[in-house]
This record gives C-alpha cells, sequence and structure tokens, in this order.
C-alpha cells in the first residue's frame, strides 16, 4: 500500500474519487447518462464539458511551468479571443456563414499567436521575471478586450459558432471532443518526440541545457506562444457556448484553476517534471469540486475558499516533507535475549 501511496496520481484520483462520492450520496443518480435527440446527457457529462475550457488552459500552463515559468495572461487571452471572434461575426452581414466563423476563428487564433510571441520575448530574450512579463498582458489585455468590444456585451446569433462550445460532435459536446484531441497532440508531440525532454531539461537547468545544445530560449518560445493558443481555444469555447463576449467575466480566475490544476496533477512549480495526465486529472478535481459545492448547496460566496481548502489539503499530501514522513518507517526493536 505504500508505494501506492508514494505515486504522483494516488491523491489526485482519491480527491476526484471522494468527491464523486459525495456527490453519489446527496445525488444517487449523479452517474446516470442518457441519450436524448442523439446526444448524450448527464452529470458526468456536464462535468466534462464545463471542464474543457480549465484543461485547455491547464495544459498549456503545465508546459510554461515546466520550464520554470508562469503565465498569469491566459484569463486575458480568453477574454480577447472571445471579444474578436464575436465581434467579426456580429459585424458580417452573414454570421452564421462558414467562412464568417472561420476568419473569425483563425484571427483570434492568430492573435493568440502574436500574444503568446509577445510574452515569450519578453521572457527569453529580454529574460524579464516570467511573473513580471505575464502580468503585463494580463492586466493590457483585459483593457485590449474591453477596447474590442466597447465596454459592452456583445451577443452573437450564429448557429455555426455556436457548435464549438455549445454543439455536439459524435454523441459528445464538441468541448469534450476538441480537448480531447488537444490533449492527445500534445501527449504525442511530448512523449513521442524530443519535445518534451528539451521541455525538462530547460526547467531543471537552463543554463546547462543551453551549453549542451539545447536552444533554451526556442523552447520558452514556444511553450509560452502553445499557451496562448490553448487558451485561445478556451475562448472560443466559452464564447459560443453563451453566443456572447463579456470583456469583464470572460476567463476570469481561469489562470488560477489552471494553476491549481497543474499542481494538483503533481507537477512542481519549480520547474522539471510535469505529467500531461496529472493535469487532465486536476482540472476534472476543479470541476467536480465546483460542482460538488453547488449540488451540496454551499453558497457561492465561499466556493473560492472551500476551493482552496481542498486544493491545500491535496498539495499537502503531495508535499515532499509528507512524502519524507510516509516513507521513513522505525527500525524494528531488537529483542535482547
Amino acid at each position: 500500500m505504500t508505494p501506492l501511496l508514494h505515486r504522483r496520481l494516488f491523491w489526485p484520483i482519491a480527491a476526484l474519487a471522494a468527491l464523486l462520492l459525495l456527490n453519489v450520496i446527496v445525488e444517487p443518480t449523479f452517474f446516470a447518462v442518457r441519450i436524448q435527440d442523439g446526444h448524450l446527457f448527464g452529470n458526468i457529462i456536464d462535468i466534462l464539458r464545463n471542464g474543457a475550457p480549465t484543461l485547455l488552459v491547464a495544459l498549456g500552463m503545465t508546459l510554461v511551468i515546466a520550464t520554470r515559468g508562469i503565465d498569469l495572461s491566459v484569463g486575458a487571452t480568453v477574454a480577447i479571443s472571445g471579444a474578436l471572434a464575436c465581434s467579426i461575426i456580429a459585424g458580417s452581414s452573414d454570421p452564421a456563414g462558414i467562412g464568417t466563423v472561420a476568419t473569425a476563428v483563425g484571427v483570434a487564433l492568430g492573435v493568440a499567436l502574436v500574444l503568446g510571441a509577445w510574452n515569450g520575448l519578453l521572457v527569453a530574450v529580454f529574460g524579464i521575471q516570467p511573473i513580471i512579463a505575464t502580468l503585463i498582458l494580463m492586466t493590457a489585455g483585459r483593457g485590449i478586450a474591453m477596447l474590442i468590444t466597447e465596454g459592452q456585451i456583445i451577443t452573437v446569433s450564429s448557429p455555426t459558432y455556436r457548435v464549438i462550445g455549445g454543439g455536439f460532435w459524435f454523441l459528445l459536446p464538441a468541448s469534450i471532443v476538441i480537448a480531447g484531441v488537444v490533449f492527445a497532440i500534445t501527449a504525442l508531440l511530448t512523449r513521442k518526440t524530443a519535445l518534451g525532454l528539451l521541455i525538462e531539461s530547460v526547467g531543471i537547468n537552463p543554463e546547462a541545457s543551453r551549453l549542451a545544445g539545447v536552444r533554451s530560449r526556442n523552447i520558452t518560445w514556444t511553450v509560452y506562444v502553445f499557451s496562448a493558443v490553448c487558451a485561445a481555444i478556451a475562448g472560443l469555447m466559452i464564447s459560443s457556448n453563451v453566443t456572447a463576449a463579456d470583456a469583464n467575466s470572460a476567463g476570469l480566475w481561469i489562470e488560477l484553476d489552471a494553476i491549481l490544476a497543474v499542481v494538483i496533477g503533481g507537477t512542481s512549480l519549480a520547474g522539471g517534471r510535469y505529467s500531461l495526465t496529472g493535469t487532465l486529472v486536476g482540472a476534472f478535481v476543479i470541476q467536480t469540486l465546483t460542482t460538488t459545492v453547488y449540488s451540496v448547496g454551499i453558497p457561492s460566496q465561499i466556493t473560492l475558499v472551500f476551493k482552496a481548502l481542498v486544493v491545500i489539503a491535496v498539495c499537502l499530501l503531495l508535499s515532499p516533507v509528507w512524502r519524507r514522513r510516509r516513507a521513513v518507517r522505525p527500525s524494528p526493536r531488537k529483542v535482547i535475549a
């Protein structure tokens, strides 16, 4: 049993299982899934669908943290991408057209590339601390989103655009399919190519990796661009699901949920080794926790406090001090004849 307790994913999975069990106790039909109009519906489906944006942002955050960085600007990127897409669609003469939606999505992702490259430039080239570099865009990004929307909530009427966040593909919500595809591609690129090892080497010792011939700047630049693109996809999901863009609330606190998901999944904030599977579990721990808070009737005003308490408990169980204490066993006493 002791080796199992030391596995990186044991406590996150245990926390997720405990939350699901609590929901079953409160609502015995919690795991019920039904097919209606050719689509899957149920509490579990809702958790997966609502957790998809957090998972996307957390995937990008995982690779950034693995390089000893942090990206506080993802929430602003979520707001900007949603604002851009909705403003383009709302201003078009054919808001439901595939060309219009494709243009809106392309522009949003293109701007996200620029935003990610900006963060990478500040961190990798100018050597600014990641928390400061991304804090700049975190602050300015909300203002940019407000400028795009002119301080208003932009609503759109586009069934084509709504498919991204509110539609269904292959029985499942489209957001689950999109998040699954992005996760699979990320896992393949980082585990089946040298990219994953290069990211870890930069996180463990950037100077040593540079001396070994690794282009640390390029790796750092790449992960910040990837983080911004993941945030933009999440922003498109969120805005298309509600068919509106709100620069004030879109992506608010999502950077904190993403960081918590990464930490719960066992990735160290000190950089180096990381776990995409752990991030996947962590993201759905966060979403299941939010669902549980509402289902058991905890007031929404203290949701963040309750979430923090659970996260602290999981992080303490994952801490090196706890692991060392579990690893040290008292030696058996010798019996003197």
